[in-house]
């Protein structure tokens, strides 16, 4: 992975994003059995996420080549997070969320393939024209579901939080009047039951949509991207079920 996936502009983006979440009524409850949670990237939707869950009390290890870089992060997320190599989060996380641009894709798979074998990673990735070149290309041409299991198929891959941009999450985490739904979308009934778990802990709920194959239905650029329905309105929309 290039070491400049995460620049300094990147991280004073995610340091922004922090603040969204800890600026937010503190209505989180402490989880009962806290997670070990890794996060490959330290960006937006990782930082967002992951101070969503320190907050509900899991551990959380955010990460980037350059992971000293991560320290006025970390500290404003709280005692709960820290920060290491993406090596590092893998090894930590009883889950790993990979928040990093598509296009690295390729190189995470061919450096940590063997890392994640068989661990429960959340893809919270999406594909852009402008940043991901040929891995655009190769979802344009085969469905984002069908990409990300190529390069993360040894994991038990679920697709959750790339439905919307993290301003949405910061804003709507434990609303009032029924929660956001979040879909998600994995072929391991185990790893979805644990990311539903995840998701109702960030202060959403969940919505399986179906299988991975049916994660396209909720991907950018598709009319289940950028909802801020609840649960049965999402259900009703996507097919999907809490």
């Amino acid at each position: 992975m290039r070491s400049d996936l995460l620049s300094r502009r990147s991280i004073l983006a995610a340091a922004a994003s922090a603040a969204l979440v800890s600026a937010m009524p503190a209505k989180a409850q402490t989880v009962a059995k806290p997670e070990r949670i890794g996060i490959i990237g330290a960006g937006n939707i990782g930082s967002t996420i992951g101070g969503l869950w320190t907050r509900a009390g899991h551990e959380v290890m955010l990460s980037s080549r350059h992971p000293e870089e991560l320290k006025g992060l970390v500290d404003s997320l709280g005692p709960k997070a820290r920060a290491g190599t993406p090596a590092e989060a893998i090894a930590f996380g009883d889950v790993v969320l990979i928040a990093v641009p598509y296009k690295a894709y390729p190189q995470l798979a061919q450096d940590y393939a063997g890392a994640w074998k068989g661990k429960i990673v959340i893809d919270a990735g999406n594909a852009t024209q402008a940043r991901d070149g040929d891995v655009y290309a190769e979802v344009q041409a085969g469905g984002i579901a069908s990409v990300s299991a190529k390069y993360l198929g040894t994991a038990r891959v679920v697709r959750a939080f790339n439905a919307a941009n993290y301003k949405l999450f910061a804003k709507n985490a434990h609303r009032e009047g029924g929660r956001m739904a979040i879909p998600i979308a994995g072929d391991d009934p185990q790893a979805l039951d644990a990311v539903a778990k995840l998701v109702r802990d960030a202060g959403f709920d969940p919505v399986t949509v179906g299988p991975l194959a049916k994660a396209d239905s909720f991907a950018m650029g598709s009319p289940g991207f950028g909802l801020e329905l609840t649960a049965p309105e999402l259900g009703a929309r996507l097919g999907g079920a809490r």
